[in-house]
């Protein structure tokens, strides 16, 4: 087996995040449940991005979040999402490359049209989404650069992608030619919703094996196993995963790696402004960790580092050097 060249490769929606502060009214008078993502088509999509305030357009889509964030840690990444040949997808091209993440996924000619999150900001720092896939629903196979994906220590997986046929087969290619490659392969749940659409499919991924590394927050771990109880769900989907990571919000994270459990607290902020991006830039911290051959705990502990800086302002990207407040707090 060759040296991987890559530290993570990523495949997820690409998605121009688009974020604006809004109130309870106005989220009230858009009949949309304050704190869910939903997806909608063309027509809401447009209409919800005419009535919202200014705000800020970057790329984004969470495993897109994901590898920014690992790059600002320092790491080797690679991006693989389908984009419209239109002005959304060359913002999103250039945004993500300028953040150092390789991304050569060839733009889609045509209709639909490159996909965008609208995400309204409530001032109690809940986000509430507004999701149009459109061209991201569209990834074919033929469009994975198997080298690549054999070049990369770790693929990531967003299970937000895993609706859509096309990119649910690319997604099983690429974990074929990791698993080949000898590589790791790491999957997010992302949202309760993707688990009650294909909890089946979720788990056959665990039962067989294919998993090395599964994220997940408190919610989607006791959605997947179809519990209350939080530690029976966890012992659960532990005893089946390599490496399990769980995210608690303010009660922090834990771990379970070969019936080991690990846990860190939150770490301290002054004020929690706004929440987009908080469990991808966790993940950023964690791989990065593991990328760097660090402990579970500090891997866990530079998770917490990374969410932590994200929901200290608007916006799912870091602002901060995370790479110095790692290191003023690990060394």
């Amino acid at each position: 087996m060759t040296e991987p060249t890559l530290d993570i490769i990523a495949i997820g929606n690409a998605i121009v995040d688009v974020i604006a502060r809004a109130d309870d009214a106005f989220i009230e008078a858009e009949g949309i449940d304050k704190g869910s993502m939903r997806l909608v088509d063309t027509e809401t999509a447009e209409g919800l991005y005419g009535r919202m305030a200014a705000g800020i357009e970057a790329s984004g889509g969470s495993a897109a979040n994901t590898v920014a964030g690992i790059a600002a840690l320092g790491g080797k990444c690679a991006f693989i999402g389908q984009i419209a040949d239109d002005q959304l997808g060359e913002v999103f091209a250039h945004d993500i490359r300028s953040l150092g993440v390789k991304f050569e996924t060839a733009a889609r000619a045509g209709d639909p049209p490159t996909a965008r999150c609208l995400i309204l900001v409530t001032p109690d720092a809940q986000r509430t989404m507004n999701t149009f896939l459109g061209a991201s629903q569209f990834l074919p196979a033929a469009a994975l650069d198997r080298e690549l994906i054999a070049s990369a220590a770790i693929l990531y997986l967003e299970g937000y992608l895993w609706d859509p046929e096309q990119p649910r087969a690319a997604m099983r290619a690429a974990i074929d030619v990791a698993r080949a490659a000898g590589r790791k392969v790491a999957f997010t749940l992302s949202d309760a919703f993707c688990i009650s659409r294909h909890r089946d499919d979720f788990r056959a991924l665990i039962d067989d094996g294919l998993l090395d590394i599964l994220f997940a927050n408190e919610g989607e771990i006791l959605s997947l196993n179809e519990t209350e109880d939080f530690d029976a769900a966890v012992d659960a989907t532990a005893a089946k995963v390599p490496l399990l990571v769980v995210t608690r919000s303010e009660q922090g994270a834990i771990a379970v790696k070969e019936g080991q459990r690990y846990a860190v607290p939150a770490e301290p902020i002054d004020q929690i402004v706004d929440t987009t991006g908080a469990g991808d830039l966790f993940a950023a911290g964690f791989l990065a960790g593991q990328a760097q051959g660090r402990s579970v705990t500090d891997s866990l502990t530079m998770g917490a580092i990374a969410a932590a800086e994200v929901i200290s302002h608007y916006g799912a990207r870091p602002e901060a050097d995370l790479k110095a407040l790692v290191a003023a707090r690990l060394g």
